[in-house]
């Protein structure tokens, strides 16, 4: 489910999306249903698993961690700088991905 969630731009019903999708995968597996009002704590207990927030967040923390560790000249560690905005100051997303395809790209 997490699959190149390295880079995704997660809102808060994203998350919730995600968490309400996992825990009907997990009650699925674990063989409860809704109606058996077992808590969710206790079924990721029983599967030794994390909450797939936490996991999406450590996907997200181990990924910046590689780009940091790139050189200055990568076009990866360059198109970081655009993550940052300035308060009031309005960015033009499609100038955004056009320079980090070039940069991609090579020309």
């Amino acid at each position: 489910m997490l699959h190149g969630s390295e880079t995704w731009p997660v809102r808060k019903e994203n998350e919730v999306a995600l968490q309400r999708t996992e825990m009907t995968m997990v009650r699925w597996m674990c063989g409860f249903k809704l109606q058996d009002r077992v808590p969710s704590k206790g079924l990721r207990e029983r599967l030794r698993s994390d909450d797939i927030i936490s996991v999406l967040q450590q996907n997200r923390l181990r990924w910046y961690g590689h780009v940091l560790q790139k050189e200055d000249s990568d076009w990866v560690k360059k198109c970081r700088e655009y993550d940052f905005q300035v308060p009031g100051q309005e960015v033009d997303q499609r100038k955004i991905r056009r320079d980090c395809g070039k940069r991609l790209s090579g020309t």
